[in-house]
């Protein structure tokens, strides 16, 4: 059982004291849920609507990124690009290929 669960309604880490979830409990999670992402992005997004009820004056984006936005990758958290209108992880992105 981890120490770094949340504590609401301030949403918390109840374990180190930064923002739900942290980054140690971000690399708990995706232990955990390592064959499953589905089932992570599940289960973070129903805390993510609990949050959204607590903090309402927390701007969505924030919270999307905050709850689910790490998930997608297998590496550690993406920090946000510091160039305004790149997206975070595009940067070195090929573009598709059209065929």
């Amino acid at each position: 059982m981890t120490t770094h669960g949340p504590v609401m309604p301030v949403w918390s880490c109840g374990g180190c004291d930064l923002p739900w979830p942290c980054p140690t409990r971000k690399r708990e999670l995706r232990a955990e849920f390592m064959d499953a992402p589905v089932s992570l992005a599940l289960y973070l997004g129903a805390y993510l609507v609990q949050a959204t009820e607590d903090m309402p004056w927390t701007p969505a984006g924030v919270l999307h990124r905050r709850f689910l936005g790490w998930t997608r990758g297998t590496g550690p958290p993406m920090p946000a690009e510091s160039e305004p209108g790149v997206r975070p992880g595009t940067r070195d992105r090929a573009p598709p290929a059209w065929s």
